[in-house]
């Protein structure tokens, strides 16, 4: 058995497993680890960086590759890694030209090796020496617009100068960005081939006398040098990529063209033409091509087209289970890319649900049925008055117009809500940043029918403890505006959301003198308008330890306050803690406010709801085999209310008390990674659990019980 298990029972005499890769540095100036993506052989693959797992599996088979059970577990594990000297000094010299990439024209690497029985591990030493450093500097410009160019760009003399540090690294930047810089100005044949740099240096010194030099142009190896030719924009025209007619307006065809007829070549607009046109729905691709005109120095710029079909209907099934209650949805979309020819997207879903509900007793209808008619209307450009053409052009933004019709009928009520909105999207690549304005945000809540059994039960109880309840079973108007600012770059994700409701509405009520109801509110239309204030700030960072193994750290923390018009805030807009994005040792909707601890599932899921929220929660990702990952993790957090409740006691937030009301849950999770889409699964413990004060309810991690512990989650997408 322990031969069977043996790591190193297929490495063949002679050879070795390669079991430790490391890189270190006789100098701290150099950070070590950053250059790893430069080592050619890496080990084993290992679950959470520990464990070698697929090695493992692979040695349970035998050499019997007959026996269907040897085949499997070869197909599901890793076969070892066999040390090869000559990638390892392919990594050595790899690892010496990135030294002297950065200045350290001297370094030297070596390569350690220690083995033990059968496995080798390696070490890969760095000897940096001194970096070398800019004495002076020199520049050969022949073309003496290109020098007066140059010479006026306020970058020219910053990037390299006298005393800054050699690095080849530096001067490859500082090419592409002349390069971009010329480009950008007419200069369409030139290449960063063009500039060259020569570096002397005297022996046993760490000083450099560097020239850079801009080449003459050259049409073909036979033509005489000279200046380059400086490029302007002829004729722009537009032809259709598929048969047939351009089914585009021409003003929408030139507010996208950020080339211009008449100006010089701009290799920055080009560019930006092309991202233009990709954000159009009606669009498939664009192919830009330029045709020289004989003997001139200016240019045609042919623009071809390929549209999308414009019409498009597509049907969506769903199986839906919530606590138990199964059920089925449907929906029916019909989008228009092109409604208007100006690359407008209108789409229209019909959507329709109907769930059987269990365990209610009292009530005559046992079923939920749920329908919506949801119409949306997308201008790719920036639609607002009063502000002119040029601007709307420089602009990404989207401009969105929605209508929502929603019908729900439940055994305990009829809900009616209709929604409109008008919002602002647009980004920026080159910063990973995203932003979204709510301009107008309407939401019109309407109760046209409420149950007996549920009005007299909950609705009408004399007790305090159904405020919030009865507050949310009322006709109710919400009308917000907010803005939102997302970042993203791989590595850290960040988001920003505040938004307002009411205080429009409140300031036409104080201006016309309007009276309030009998709950002391203003109305509008005899309803109750919400007032409140809402933000939320969402952070993700990424450590990536290799290709296979990452920790993933997210905080989530939101506040909301209701005021002037408003002692609650609405359904809605309140938080929740738990589910399988949250702290996923309990069910959604299952934890807090505070230490509250619900005592009646009906109403329970009004009650755990709060005004504030944090989430703090760290996973560890790793790949386990074909297309199935792993995760461990730890969550904490809960939800509070910033006003005192009778009916939630221990909900509200105290600055002395709500890290002893943190909840804690840990767990295991597996990944069935598809590219386009991930299957989570998640089990969640709890671990600390502030609803209980006696020692064995409050720390289950101490005095776990399985079945009063768990919770299990099937998800879509990684939690954060």
């Amino acid at each position: 058995m322990l031969y069977s298990c043996s790591t190193t029972k297929f490495v063949p005499d002679q050879e070795y497993l390669l079991h430790k890769v490391r890189i270190e540095s006789d100098t701290k100036d150099v950070d070590a680890a950053q250059l790893s993506a430069y080592i050619r052989q890496q080990g084993n693959s290992k679950w959470f960086s520990l464990f070698k797992i697929p090695l493992a599996v692979y040695s349970l088979s035998s050499h019997d590759s007959t026996r269907w059970i040897n085949r499997t577990l070869k197909n599901i594990g890793e076969e070892p890694v066999l040390y090869d000297s000559v990638q390892a000094q392919q990594t050595a010299d790899d690892l010496r030209t990135a030294l002297q990439n950065m200045g350290y024209m001297n370094a030297d690497v070596s390569v350690k090796t220690a083995v033990k029985k059968k496995k080798v591990t390696v070490t890969y030493l760095l000897h940096p020496d001194k970096p070398f450093f800019i004495h002076h500097l020199h520049y050969d410009i022949p073309d003496d617009h290109i020098k007066d160019l140059l010479q006026v760009d306020p970058n020219f003399y910053v990037r390299l100068r006298e005393g800054r540090r050699f690095s080849v690294n530096e001067l490859d930047q500082e090419r592409s960005r002349i390069t971009q810089l010329l480009t950008d100005n007419g200069y369409y044949r030139f290449h960063k081939d063009y500039i060259r740099f020569t570096a002397d240096s005297a022996r046993g010194s760490s000083l450099v006398d560097l020239t850079m030099h801009v080449l003459p142009y050259k049409a073909n190896d036979e033509a005489q040098p000279g200046d380059h030719p400086l490029y302007h924009i002829r004729n722009i025209n537009y032809v259709s990529g598929d048969d047939g007619k351009l089914h585009i307006r021409q003003s929408i065809l030139k507010d996208n063209t950020w080339l211009e007829e008449g100006k010089p070549y701009n290799a920055s607009y080009l560019q930006k033409t092309y991202n233009s046109f990709a954000r159009l729905p009606a669009v498939r691709y664009t192919n830009i091509r330029f045709a020289e005109v004989p003997d001139t120095s200016l240019l045609d710029c042919n623009i071809q087209i390929s549209t999308n079909k414009p019409n498009s209907i597509s049907f969506q099934p769903e199986g839906t289970n919530t606590a138990g209650d199964l059920g089925a949805a449907a929906s029916l979309t019909y989008e228009n890319r092109n409604l208007f020819r100006g690359s407008e997207s209108f789409s229209l879903q019909l959507r329709g649900a109907f769930e059987a509900i269990t365990g209610l007793e009292g009530y005559s209808n046992q079923d939920y049925e749920e329908y919506n008619v949801e119409a949306k209307m997308t201008f790719p450009r920036f639609l607002v008055p009063f502000v002119n053409r040029d601007y709307r052009k420089k602009s990404s933004a989207v401009s969105e117009l929605s209508l929502n019709y929603n019908i729900q009928n439940r055994p305990e009520f009829h809900r009616r809500v209709f929604s409109t909105a008008w919002r602002y999207r647009w980004s920026d690549q080159t910063k990973h940043l995203t932003y979204r304005a709510d301009v107008f945000d309407l939401n019109y809540i309407y109760m046209p029918w409420i149950s007996s059994t549920f009005k007299e039960s909950y609705l009408d109880d004399v007790t305090s403890r159904n405020a919030i309840l009865r507050y949310n079973y009322e006709d109710l108007f919400i009308m917000r505006l907010g803005f939102s600012l997302a970042y993203n770059n791989n590595n850290h994700a960040f988001r920003a959301n505040i938004e307002s409701a009411g205080n429009l509405l409140n300031g036409v009520s104080h201006l016309l003198k309007s009276k309030k109801n009998e709950n002391g509110q203003y109305t509008l239309f005899n309803i109750a308008y919400a007032q409140y204030v809402k933000g939320d700030i969402d952070y993700t960072h990424l450590i990536r330890f290799d290709k296979h193994n990452e920790l993933a750290l997210h905080a989530d923390i939101g506040i909301a306050y209701p005021y002037a018009n408003s002692k609650v805030l609405p359904f809605e807009k309140r938080y929740f803690s738990g589910g399988a994005n949250s702290v996923r040792g309990w069910s959604v909707r299952g934890l807090g406010p505070g230490s509250y601890k619900g005592s009646n599932g009906a109403i329970d899921f009004i009650n755990q709801t709060g005004d504030m929220k944090i989430d703090l929660n760290a996973e560890f990702r790793t790949f386990l085999f074909w297309k199935i990952n792993g995760a461990i993790f730890v969550d904490a957090g809960n939800i509070w209310t910033l006003r005192e409740y009778d009916e939630q006691p221990g909900g509200q937030f105290k600055i002395n008390e709500f890290y002893k009301q943190m909840a804690v849950a840990y767990g295991v999770g597996l990944r069935l990674n598809f590219d386009y889409f991930i299957l989570r699964f998640d089990l969640g413990m709890k671990a600390v659990n502030p609803a209980y004060e006696s020692k064995r309810e409050h720390y289950p991690l101490l005095y776990p019980d399985f079945s009063r512990d768990y919770s299990f989650h099937f998800a879509v997408g990684l939690p954060f």
